[in-house]
């Protein structure tokens, strides 16, 4: 595994059409808890919706600690991006505005038709993952 920055070129051309990342939030006993998640990213970090009441919500309001992994491929050409950080949510209209146009562009008009509109609704959780920690592994990790 190979250190990096999140901002970095290869990182964010890594992630540029990437639609599924796994989520990993703590549960109250020390669990993990692993959920796949659609995502937009830019070069300050990730940002993710869910339902308000989930429990991955949960957890991350309790403690904002994350891990996000990216991976494609298979066999002998794996590639990964592991993300270490912090959730910080997001509830000001202007947010839900700008963040929910990204996902409708990103995932398309279906976005748009189960939210009733462009803005990230009021019963979803609207998150940043504020990268702390950023790894590569495999056909990444020996990329230069």
């Amino acid at each position: 595994m190979k250190e990096i920055e999140f901002a970095s070129k290869l990182v964010q051309e890594y992630l540029t059409g990437k639609e599924i990342g796994v989520l990993a939030t703590s549960n109250p006993d020390g669990s993990p808890l692993a959920m796949p998640m659609w995502f937009i990213h830019d070069s300050d970090g990730l940002a993710l919706v869910s339902q308000a009441d989930d429990m991955k919500v949960r957890n991350m309001r309790r403690d904002p600690r994350v891990g996000f992994v990216v991976e494609t491929g298979s066999g002998g050409s794996i590639a990964c991006i592991i993300v270490q950080g912090s959730a910080a949510f997001l509830s000001n209209e202007s947010d839900r505005s700008r963040v929910g146009a990204r996902f409708i562009d990103k995932y398309g008009v279906h976005m748009e038709k189960r939210w009733n509109g462009r803005s990230v609704p009021e019963s979803r959780a609207l998150f940043l993952i504020q990268p702390h920690r950023v790894k590569l592994w495999g056909t990444l990790a020996t990329s230069d």
